[in-house]
């Protein structure tokens, strides 16, 4: 049986979720920008790169990105956008060669898809060897916490017509889980495992990374209580 990720991430993942747009992404490319000491042909991987809004705002930057993702769609939409390169692949096993890039980055939550945890921190430690020596690494991801206070159970999306989700914690509340039904009859499931931030950075530091810097929003807010996001900005050793 495949996993969910295998399935989801179509054309119907791009008509439900229209609100994440070009912006939020020349946000995010900003805060990196002025937080690391960046410079124009920085080699950056972008782990889960979807349909390529990061990549293309990495490239205005002055980068020399490369684009890797699971879904055949997303990538054949993110070919409309960038002129980076683009890999088909899992990112439990990346075919990057190894301590190769200036950047790595995994953005917008594409991470905590798996059921162990121990397979977490592999995928983070395969991300994280891909990051040359003094090199850095970035991971934005859901704040668990707001997400426990804060859960929408329940809505219709704008985004795609016909279209109900319904969210839901699981019994352990470990997992966020969203069942989105189509009008057609369709059902698509979407799960993600809530990191609380000390535990990401405890994977981080297994992974060779030192954690330098720590925001809450694509702004540059600080980490807080019910922050909207954990954004870490780690180093390779």
């Amino acid at each position: 049986m495949a996993d969910w990720f295998e399935e989801w991430f179509g054309e119907e993942y791009l008509q439900l979720y229209p609100h994440r747009d070009d912006m939020d992404a020349q946000r995010m490319v900003a805060l990196i920008r002025r937080t690391l000491p960046w410079r124009a042909g920085w080699r950056v991987l972008d782990v889960a790169c979807g349909a390529g809004r990061h990549a293309r705002a990495l490239e205005d930057a002055g980068a020399r990105c490369v684009g890797l993702d699971l879904s055949q769609r997303l990538l054949q939409r993110a070919r409309e956008v960038t002129r980076a390169p683009l890999v088909r692949a899992d990112m439990r096993s990346i075919p990057v060669r190894p301590r190769s890039m200036d950047l790595t980055l995994n953005l917008f939550t594409s991470f905590g898809y798996f059921e162990d945890d121990a397979e977490h921190g592999r995928v983070l430690a395969e991300m994280a060897a891909t990051v040359r020596p003094g090199g850095w690494f970035v991971l934005d991801f859901l704040n668990a916490d707001t997400v426990r206070a804060r859960l929408v159970t329940r809505d219709a999306t704008v985004g795609l017509a016909g279209v109900h989700v319904v969210r839901r914690l699981s019994e352990d509340r470990r997992f966020v889980c969203k069942t989105i039904a189509t009008a057609d009859g369709r059902c698509f499931e979407e799960r993600v495992r809530l990191f609380a931030a000390e535990e990401l950075e405890a994977m981080f530091a297994g992974a060779g990374l030192a954690v330098v810097h720590r925001y809450g929003d694509y702004d540059g807010g600080p980490l807080r209580a019910l922050a909207p996001r954990v954004i870490l900005m780690g180093r390779a050793a």
